[in-house]
């Protein structure tokens, strides 16, 4: 998301030494295809969490392919690089056309700790995709399969920045959910510290407003199923490739579920993917029923990723006071939960 406002915390160097990609180590090459001869190592693009790097490679065939390798140490570091490339290769297969392609991760030979994934590399516009293309190609990815076992979650820890997601593979759309935002209730109190109101705002937003607007999903005539969504489509993980002109996606933290979640990030204003490109989708996907409720359940996903934003920038409170209005107008909205509107139902 937006970074902190406060230099102090930011103006840092990162944490993982510059010394990781200063070589390709020998358990890097060894995910290459078979012929595959390095040229060079640059230093290329930015992250807060991670040292990141361009590969520069000659293949068996005589060709120039690039690559692109994110770098973690420690413990922390290797589950990083587990989720992401289980996320991003879930991704590629079932829409590789827009999927930057998932080589492998794995450990150095030479560095003890230090923790890599490996992908294609783009050299990217820099621009957000188009909206007359991207939220149609986002309803066909989320269109193109179901969950396999048909159940919602994910298998496998993915992080959002530096900080994990837990959303556990259940049955119900509403059990994961609810954990996931349990989950990041508590490490935004964890980073940003307790608040008499925001506790129990919390209580309401999962006593009254999950169950209200996520139980009717799976109660009606029209059940929802178990979509794959990328988990984090906001500006910072999409571009348009130079050479294709095709939109490309990145930094998955992907997980089955309602596919109106990935609509979550498009709700704020602050970003460039935004309220436009949630009516372009549903143009392609319609709005799950009950249809009344569409921009209630958008704004409960959006709210979930204000949360997550704060718990990543520690000091910033932009993101709890954005999220705290969002959970106050909601709460309001919705005093009685699902039972009042479960009787509501049955009196029509």
């Amino acid at each position: 998301m937006a970074p902190s406002t406060d230099p102090s915390i930011w103006n840092q160097q990162i944490a993982v030494p510059a010394e990781v990609i200063s070589y390709v180590d020998d358990a890097v090459t060894k995910l290459m295809p078979e012929g595959t001869k390095v040229k060079s190592i640059v230093a290329y693009g930015s992250s807060y969490w991670a040292r990141t790097a361009r590969i520069d490679t000659l293949d068996a065939d005589k060709n120039d392919v690039s690559y692109f390798m994110k770098v973690h140490l420690g413990e922390a570091g290797y589950k990083l690089v587990l989720g992401e490339f289980h996320s991003m290769n879930t991704l590629w297969s079932v829409m590789p056309e827009i999927v930057a392609k998932p080589y492998g991760y794995g450990s150095y030979e030479k560095m003890d700790d230090v923790h890599f994934f490996l992908c294609s590399f783009h050299n990217l516009t820099g621009n957000i995709p188009d909206l007359g293309d991207f939220p149609a190609r986002i309803a066909e990815l989320h269109g193109r399969q179901v969950s396999p076992d048909g159940k919602f979650g994910f298998p496998y820890q993915s992080f959002g920045g530096r900080l994990p997601q837990f959303f556990p593979v259940t049955d119900s759309w509403e059990e994961t959910f609810t954990s996931g935002m349990q989950f990041v209730f508590d490490s935004e109190e964890n980073t940003q510290g307790y608040d008499e109101d925001m506790a129990r705002l919390e209580k309401d937003i999962i006593e009254k407003v999950i169950p209200r607007l996520i139980r009717p999903l799976e109660t009606g005539p029209q059940k929802i199923q178990p979509r794959l969504v990328h988990g984090d489509l906001w500006d910072g993980n999409c571009s348009v490739d130079v050479n294709t002109n095709r939109p490309v996606i990145f930094d998955a933290t992907c997980l089955w579920a309602h596919n109106e979640y990935e609509l979550g990030p498009w709700q704020p204003e602050r970003h460039e993917m935004s309220r436009p490109y949630i009516e372009e989708y549903t143009k392609h996907f319609p709005k799950s029923e009950p249809r009344e409720d569409f921009d209630d359940r958008v704004l409960l996903y959006s709210m979930r990723f204000n949360l997550h934003a704060s718990s990543l920038y520690p000091g910033n409170y932009m993101f709890r006071d954005i999220a705290r209005e969002d959970m106050r107008k909601l709460v309001g909205k919705f005093p009685g939960g699902y039972e009042a509107w479960s009787n509501q139902q049955q009196s029509v």
